[in-house]
């Protein structure tokens, strides 16, 4: 047998018992109309757990600056202060509104990556995105219109145009989307919150989900792109501001609205991790679900390295994880 390349540490999985960590704790508040500290509960959660991981970490993609957002913020520094340097991307709870009202479809999410492997946006919070899956990778265009990118995507996957369903987030900016997507024939699947589910939908199969289409948010767009590289995916997005504040203040950075961003420069790293854990039930991931004593979770967990992808069941013991980590769970 020969080797070429010896089997490295795998950081998903230590980042996997953080997306866990955060999701139990965000379980708590599902239907309890309480956002803030859901979120706020998913937060500690994941920073507890990231604190015990080897690395040099430093949080790139988060929740805003450090004075503004008191959460996971862009330039903390996490893991041990041993091993690799480490850029992060943070979403403790996507879909905090989804918790709160306990409809389906919110996660907690993180990806990570080398230093200088993942896109920084900046002060851009919105994006126009297009995500597909592996097979249609190449016939996408963002610079094009709905109608011709669906007719491009439909030949790749040797469908009918009528025969595609499209993730669009249901706000009121996707009116006219919306309107282009129907009229081109293709079905829409509306979702209130969640574009990194509907970008994994968009790549993952057996989802019923075959494009992503439409503007959300920027961070969450990078967060994507790590898990649509890793599983051989195509998207393209755009800086997309929704208020003159953040157009001007992309501007005063040198930031192009104009500019498509391909995969490749969202993700220049090629040594990528990605982990996910339902909070409640989704589309490709089952929800927090309780027993008499423990309580079972359902993960997603990518490594670009190698392109491997696990859906991972893990049955927690809650006497013993509040006995180590207080009331967290």
């Amino acid at each position: 047998m020969i080797v070429t390349e010896r089997p490295t540490r795998n950081l998903s999985l230590d980042l996997l018992r953080s997306t866990e960590a955060a999701a139990l704790a965000a379980a708590r508040w599902v239907g309890l109309g309480n956002k803030n500290d859901g979120d706020q509960a998913a937060v500690d959660a994941m920073r507890l757990l990231l604190g015990t991981i080897p690395m040099r970490a430093r949080v790139v993609i988060g929740e805003g600056e450090k004075d503004k957002a008191p959460m996971l913020y862009n330039g903390e520094e996490l893991g041990t202060g041993e091993g690799p340097e480490t850029e992060l991307a943070v979403d403790p709870i996507e879909g905090t509104r989804l918790v709160a009202h306990g409809r389906p479809g919110a996660i907690s999410v993180i990806a990570a990556a080398e230093k200088g492997g993942l896109f920084n946006p900046g002060p851009g919070f919105y994006a126009a995105k297009l995500v597909v899956g592996s097979e249609a990778r190449e016939a996408i265009n963002l610079a094009a219109s709905p109608e011709e990118n669906l007719r491009s995507i439909a030949k790749a996957l040797g469908k009918r145009v009528r025969e595609l369903t499209v993730f669009v987030l249901d706000k009121p900016r996707h009116a006219r989307l919306i309107d282009q997507i129907r009229h081109a024939g293709a079905r829409v699947s509306l979702h209130t919150d969640g574009d990194v589910a509907g970008a994994l939908a968009a790549v993952l199969p057996d989802t019923g989900i075959d494009v992503l289409m439409g503007t959300g948010g920027t961070p969450e767009g990078v967060i994507a792109a790590v898990a649509v590289k890793a599983l051989g995916g195509g998207m393209q997005m755009r800086l997309d501001p929704q208020s003159e504040e953040e157009r001007w203040a992309l501007v005063n950075t040198e930031y192009n609205t104009q500019r498509v961003y391909t995969l490749e420069e969202l993700c220049p790293a090629e040594d990528t991790h990605f982990a996910a854990t339902g909070i409640t039930d989704g589309q490709f991931l089952r929800g927090v679900r309780y027993r008499d004593h423990h309580a079972i979770t359902h993960s997603l967990v990518i490594r670009g390295h190698t392109g491997t992808l696990r859906y991972i069941e893990s049955h927690h013991r809650l006497e013993k994880l509040r006995a180590i980590s207080g009331e967290l769970y």
